[in-house]
């Protein structure tokens, strides 16, 4: 397969946590599509770069814990929207939900995160009722295919 453009991902967030920590774990949750997506962001493991310098020597570099990032999102705040009721719910909660990021070409990326906010962006009168919620990914990223 090649390139793609991001246009048709589709976001989505469920309320359950996966029974299994696998692909089967997560598709077997219900999701609901969250609308009004700008921009996800970047996903994706990056790890924490430890370093050594020693007196006599090369400076060493090790791999150290990885981080698997956070939602950079950008939405049309919609209070009717049932996905975004939902992201909002998680807010005012500590809990873990479980996420669904579909591509255009149909790969899937599963993963929990927790919510650490929801604030809404009122940029001017010539644009939108943003929403910018801070999503922390809080497990492994699960790729189907």
């Amino acid at each position: 397969m090649g390139t793609s453009t991001a246009a048709g991902t589709i976001v989505a967030i469920s309320a359950g946590v996966p029974a299994t920590q696998d692909v089967a774990g997560y598709a077997a949750l219900t999701y609901t599509t969250v609308g009004g997506v700008e921009k996800l962001g970047t996903i994706g493991a990056t790890y924490e770069k430890i370093e050594f310098q020693p007196l006599n020597g090369v400076k060493e570099k090790h791999k150290g814990p990885p981080d698997s990032g956070a939602l950079g999102l950008s939405l049309a705040h919609d209070n009717a929207d049932a996905g975004q009721t939902i992201l909002r719910t998680s807010g005012g909660s500590n809990a873990l939900f479980a996420w669904k990021v579909t591509y255009p070409t149909a790969e899937i990326r599963y993963f929990q995160a927790r919510t650490f906010g929801y604030p809404e962006n009122v940029d001017g009168a010539g644009s939108l009722l943003m929403a910018n919620p801070t999503v922390e990914i809080c497990s492994s990223i699960f790729k189907n295919p």
